[in-house]
């Protein structure tokens, strides 16, 4: 079964402070985004990567790849408006080839991940694979270790966390599944793909997540990235 992973890296880092997107953010001699890519080329050299990046970003990341090296190969869609366009756009990238693959009966997944988590293991991106060819649709997910609370006005009340999972990306589909799920019009609701697959009708299994795979968004995220890199040096 053919693998692609839809890389999305549409962020413009303000929560990060100062000019330069997330995503290009050097950590260990490279950009994040790099960090990223790289990482799922080491899980399976097979897997066909596609970087969702915005137009105007694409000559600084050629320029890069250029002076730094990017070790895996991967191709470049446009990105959109917002997350669920820059996936949309990727789509429409592959959707021809694809569409030919599940039209001769060989399925393929198609997996989007967040530009800015380059720690997921291996392990955790080979389990959602291996659960989306099962059932269709897959997701890591981490327990809740912190208390929750419920706001409602001016009052709140507890919630039982056992209740309550985190998502993080790589979120793995089916293809023909996740290419009917992106005719479906944006709704601000689909805060990612599992919501667009759902809202679509179809039911998404739960992955174990690992605990580093972090989406870097804050400048206290890159000292908790900083302090990963160097435990494994």
């Amino acid at each position: 079964m053919r693998k692609y992973v839809l890389i999305v890296a549409g962020g413009k880092g303000l929560r990060m402070g100062g000019d330069l997107p997330k995503q290009f953010i050097p950590l260990e001699g490279k950009p994040i985004l790099m960090h990223t890519l790289e990482t799922f080329h080491r899980w399976d050299a097979s897997a066909e990567l596609i970087l969702v990046l915005p137009e105007d970003h694409q000559p600084y990341w050629n320029m890069l790849c250029r002076e730094i090296g990017c070790k895996a190969p991967h191709r470049i869609a446009n990105g959109g408006e917002t997350r669920f366009h820059s996936v949309r756009n990727g789509l429409q990238f592959l959707s021809e080839e694809i569409g030919n693959t599940s039209g001769r009966n060989e399925k393929a997944l198609v997996a989007v991940h967040d530009g800015v988590r380059p720690f997921v293991s291996s392990e955790v991106i080979g389990s959602c694979f291996a659960k989306a060819e099962q059932s269709g649709a897959a997701i890591p997910v981490l327990s809740m270790i912190d208390s929750l609370r419920e706001t409602d006005g001016n009052e709140s009340h507890p919630v039982d966390r056992g209740r309550y999972v985190a998502v993080q990306t790589p979120q793995v589909f089916r293809s023909d599944i996740l290419l009917k799920a992106y005719e479906q019009p944006f709704t601000p609701l689909f805060t990612d793909d599992a919501s667009v697959v759902e809202a679509a009708g179809i039911s998404v299994q739960l992955v174990p997540g690992n605990r580093e795979n972090i989406k870097l968004t804050t400048p206290f995220d890159l000292l908790i990235a900083e302090a990963l890199f160097s435990s494994v040096k």
